[in-house]
């Protein structure tokens, strides 16, 4: 479908939020709002991405608004950074796009004891033997292999099957958005195509946006909840950012072909038949709830590997067991989910289905799902930004449940296409520039690193300025990388 610039109404509610009115359009059931600062609106409307703002305020059953996160850009169905929940009582709906294909895509944030003037002499070393260790690339495969029976209950069960193959610990559960497992998981709704996919890639990092990021503390802007995560200036992270691999693709696919002719089954009219969508309640809604959920776990599990093969890398890279080294889980979000949650909506608590796609769970601090070492100052928020600039740590607001189901953003957003990036690497060399700005980078392709060159993203600084004033969530810590392993 060709972009084409936004043409339709777009009112400023304040500093940091836009409306589209329901009246826009003929079927919308509620407003659209986009948290955005009034710089980034040009490139807001040039992608067309408000259209698809709109378009999901069609769905039935859906609640307050349908809102996009300052990230905000096109994607299938949902814009990247869009957020919605529908009530199930009210004729609510899933959909597929607004979760995307890559469910569970996420992010998980390992503090390390050591300091930069540790790792900086011998970087380059470290950074090569991530690479080598860890599995990287299109269709990859890694050391963890899977029998199909296996992998069922991998589904099933999500991160604690791990713990008791002794691949992961108690607290690497406890940290994990979730458990490291949604409830409703049905390995039954995944096809043996998606689980032929599956079978080698449970620990691999794929291609695309995903990475390994080597960074150190730059900034601590929040010593209060800096404390509590373990995170101290000066000292080095890993961030770890990648999703449910081929499994997930395949159990999309599936569902989107299955809920083809659905909306018009049970009389929902859509603008766009990207939105495929069916009740929550109703026998395609179940079967594609117990299928993402299932793929959901897997991508937990797909990031606790790459975070235990991590770990095996540092300990044999600096002699020392990785709990000597400290490198212990802060969090682990998920940035394309849908979850049935209770929110207070119009006075009452309602149990919603919360759509997120490319945003990241932000709950505040005393809600009952965060760990108990963060209830005191709220759920960590890791946004990474590119890999010249700077990623963020924040801690999720109050503000977040009165306005967005208790969610923020999941990234600093693409500016430029695919395509544009490959455009203006032509003749450069991505990887030398990177060295030049201190980030040592290794990719299986060139094309990979000039897809995801800095320039092909928005400043995460100005995305996380929007949401940090909008009282979604509140910054904790900045993070500077320094190596960088990409698809």
């Amino acid at each position: 479908m060709k972009k084409q610039s936004f043409q339709g109404p777009l009112e400023r509610i304040d500093e940091n939020r836009w409306r589209i009115p329901k009246g826009y359009k003929k079927g919308m059931r509620v407003d659209g709002v986009i948290y955005a600062a009034e710089s980034m609106m040009r490139k807001i409307r040039s992608d067309r991405a408000p259209e698809q703002v709109a378009n999901v305020a069609f769905l039935p059953g859906i609640q307050r608004a349908s809102l996009a996160m300052p990230d905000i850009h096109w994607g299938y169905g949902f814009t990247i950074g869009g957020v919605c929940a529908t009530d199930p009582a009210e004729g609510g709906v899933i959909s597929p796009g607004g979760v995307g294909y890559d469910i569970n895509c996420g992010v998980r944030l390992v503090r390390t004891k050591l300091e930069l003037a540790e790792v900086e002499p011998n970087l380059r070393q470290l950074v090569e033997a991530l690479f080598k260790r860890v599995p990287a690339g299109v269709g990859r495969g890694g050391e963890y292999k899977f029998a199909a029976r296996d992998l069922r209950r991998l589904m099933a069960e999500g991160v604690p099957f791990l713990e008791r193959r002794g691949l992961a610990t108690r607290r690497d559960v406890e940290f994990t958005e979730a458990g490291g497992a949604l409830p409703g998981a049905d390995p039954d709704r995944v096809s043996e195509r998606a689980v032929a996919r599956g079978e080698a890639q449970c620990g691999t990092l794929g291609s695309g946006n995903h990475f390994l990021e080597l960074q150190v503390v730059e900034e601590v802007v929040d010593a209060e909840a800096a404390a509590a995560m373990g995170l101290v200036q000066g000292r080095v992270t890993l961030m770890i950012h990648s999703g449910s691999r081929g499994l997930g693709y395949q159990v999309c696919d599936d569902n989107l072909r299955l809920l083809r002719g659905v909306p018009r089954r049970y009389g929902i009219a859509l603008p766009d038949t990207q939105l495929a969508c069916a009740p929550v309640d109703s026998d395609e809604g179940r079967h594609y709830l117990g299928g993402m959920c299932a793929a959901g776990n897997f991508a937990w599990c797909n990031r606790q590997l790459l975070m235990w093969q991590t770990r095996e890398v540092f300990a044999e890279h600096f002699g020392r067991s990785w709990e000597q080294l400290g490198l212990e889980l802060v969090y682990d979000v998920a940035h394309n989910i849908a979850k049935l949650e209770e929110h207070e909506i119009d006075g009452r608590l309602r149990k919603v289905c919360v759509h997120r796609k490319g945003a990241t769970r932000a709950f505040p601090a005393g809600h009952r799902e965060i760990p108990a070492a963060y209830r005191g100052v709220g759920q960590p928020v890791m946004i990474p930004g590119d890999m010249g600039r700077a990623s963020w740590v924040l801690v999720g607001q109050p503000g977040s449940m009165r306005q967005t189901f208790g969610t923020t953003c999941h990234g600093a957003g693409r500016e430029m296409s695919r395509t544009a990036a490959l455009r203006a690497s032509r003749g450069r060399r991505i990887d030398r520039e990177l060295a030049e700005a201190g980030v040592i980078a290794r990719a299986q392709s060139r094309r990979g690193l000039a897809e995801e060159q800095p320039a092909a993203y928005k400043d995460v600084n100005r995305v996380v300025d929007v949401v940090h004033r909008a009282g979604l969530s509140k910054k904790v810590a900045r993070l500077r990388p320094i190596g960088v392993i990409k698809g």
